[in-house]
């Protein structure tokens, strides 16, 4: 836990499923609340997300908020007034290797381009698209594991999951700690101010940069052993008791 409870934290960074989240997708009032209110103190509140754009947009401005967005893992990140400041693809060859996986275990999947979540369907012309991530969800472990290997055979790629089920695939090097450094480069923050709360392994890297890492109660216990400070679960306001215990004087 950091020593220092009363440091002036000036960003909080926000993962969205299974933490701002319920698990009706919905934010609460109590987490709006607190959020609102670290605004009104100057705090920048950043949601950063493995969703896209087109799918975390309407969550960031029912809240009001009025600073950066980090999506898809960091492959994207967007500012204030909503352009685009950096993006990172994935090759198509690499895709199209990941999407004959598939096929050929029969895989649940999805997959993220700059103007589509893909989930039912996939394009026929695959160098056609810019593509952000891919990602698989495969309930079976031992298969999982073997998917995992054969995905390291393609290429050098970021790995995390959203779940402990599934698989996330982002460019090398692309994660949501590097998106946070970005940001705080920008706003002229450094690390040590940043509070990041998530519950998944695509969360661990900007929970451990971060000056206080934050893991939610229904967090993956690799998360929770990785942060400063467990806080509540999703569906009991873990993200406003932790804005309420750190950040709000």
């Amino acid at each position: 836990m950091p020593t220092n409870e009363k440091k002036e934290f000036k960003l909080i960074a926000l993962d969205m499923d299974g933490t701002l989240l319920n698990n009706q997708q919905e934010i609460s009032k109590e987490n709006r609340e607190a959020i609102a209110k670290a605004q009104e103190q100057g705090v920048h509140v950043v949601l950063s997300t493995g969703r896209s754009l087109l799918t975390c947009r309407e969550y960031a401005q029912s809240l009001q908020l009025s600073s950066y967005l980090i999506t898809v893992n960091g492959s994207e990140i967007w500012d204030e007034s909503g352009q685009l400041v950096e993006r990172k693809l994935i090759d198509a060859s690499s895709i199209e290797k990941m999407w004959n996986l598939t096929q050929e275990h029969k895989l649940n999947f999805w997959a993220v381009t700059t103007d589509k979540v893909w989930r039912d369907e996939f394009p026929e012309d695959i160098a056609s698209q810019e593509w952000l991530k891919f990602g698989y969800d495969i309930p079976d472990d031992a298969l999982r594991e073997e998917v995992l290997k054969q995905i390291a055979g393609i290429s050098d790629f970021e790995i995390s999951n959203s779940s402990l089920t599934n698989l996330e695939i982002n460019a090398l090097g692309i994660n949501k700690a590097k998106g946070i450094m970005t940001v705080c480069e920008r706003l002229g923050i450094s690390m040590d101010e940043v509070i990041a709360m998530g519950d998944s392994l695509n969360d661990m890297a900007m929970i451990e940069a971060a000056g206080c890492g934050i893991a939610m109660g229904n967090a993956q216990e690799a998360v929770k052993e990785a942060a400063d400070w467990v806080t509540d679960t999703n569906v009991n306001n873990g993200v406003a008791k932790a804005i309420s215990h750190w950040v709000l004087k």
